[in-house]
């Protein structure tokens, strides 16, 4: 946390805010660009954009709430309102986003793959940001190591741990944002980018996480793999069906209609 006159700010939440900055703003620069199909507006992304901020951040919280800590939550239901007390779920929030997404896209009759084939290469910076707020707040940190680069945490004792939060930054982040960037010119079906987006995250958190110290109160959920794991095992899985499977079938009925 950090003040400026009286006002205090944490860290993470400085990160969220710069995240939602830089996926807006290169999300306008695509569109200027003609990186986009027809009907899809500045104004119709100016609303996108904030019902995505609100199911993002209502996500988040009800996600870590269900998946991380469901007992307590459930004995102090008030707590989940409580968003400054941290506990906030990425895959929460992917969810919530994609729920007011879908709403908006439908509402407004955008088309939804291209849609989010324009937002989602965005993404990965805000993730990027997320866990250098996590690093720098000393939380979400590895398990214990003896590497070089091991580094002492306040809040995990005099260990030498993982900068785990380091690992997730670069792969979750930097590297996948550079890969969708340039997989989004050379991709060969709308939804495509979306897809991929699901299963490369799916599979570098997974890496990630063998790393991190899982959540306390949770511990392992399935055999060694923590929460974070199988919840991300399920995105990879979703976005080889969405890749393989349903996307394909809907360009092949597209087809057919206009023949």
């Amino acid at each position: 946390m950090f003040r400026i006159g009286p006002f205090a700010m944490r860290w993470y939440g400085l990160m969220y805010i710069l995240g939602f900055f830089a996926s807006y703003s290169l999300t306008v620069y695509q569109l200027r660009k003609g990186h986009s199909k027809p009907g899809i507006t500045k104004e119709a992304i100016d609303d996108l954009f904030f019902y995505l901020i609100v199911g993002l951040i209502v996500g988040a919280r009800l996600g870590y709430a269900i998946f991380y800590n469901l007992g307590f939550y459930i004995e102090n239901p008030l707590e989940v309102f409580m968003v400054w007390h941290g506990g906030m779920s990425f895959h929460g929030g992917l969810a919530g986003a994609f729920i007011a997404g879908v709403v908006v896209i439908v509402r407004k009759r955008l088309p939804f793959r291209a849609t989010a084939d324009l937002i989602i290469p965005t993404a990965p910076i805000g993730i990027c940001l997320g866990r250098l707020g996590n690093f720098i707040n000393g939380e979400l940190f590895g398990r214990p190591a003896s590497v070089p680069w091991a580094m002492i945490f306040p809040q995990g004792g005099a260990i030498p741990r993982h900068p785990s939060q380091l690992y997730e930054a670069f792969f979750e982040g930097l590297l996948l944002f550079v890969i969708l960037w340039f997989y989004k010119d050379k991709k060969k079906r709308n939804g495509d980018v979306f897809a991929m987006f699901l299963i490369l995250y799916g599979l570098f958190r997974t890496f990630c996480e063998f790393f991190r110290l899982p959540d306390t109160q949770l511990g392992y959920v399935l055999g060694p793999l923590s929460m974070g794991q199988v919840l991300s095992l399920i995105m990879v899985a979703i976005g080889l069906f969405l890749k393989l499977y349903l996307f394909p079938l809907l360009d092949r009925k597209s087809s057919v209609a206009r023949c």
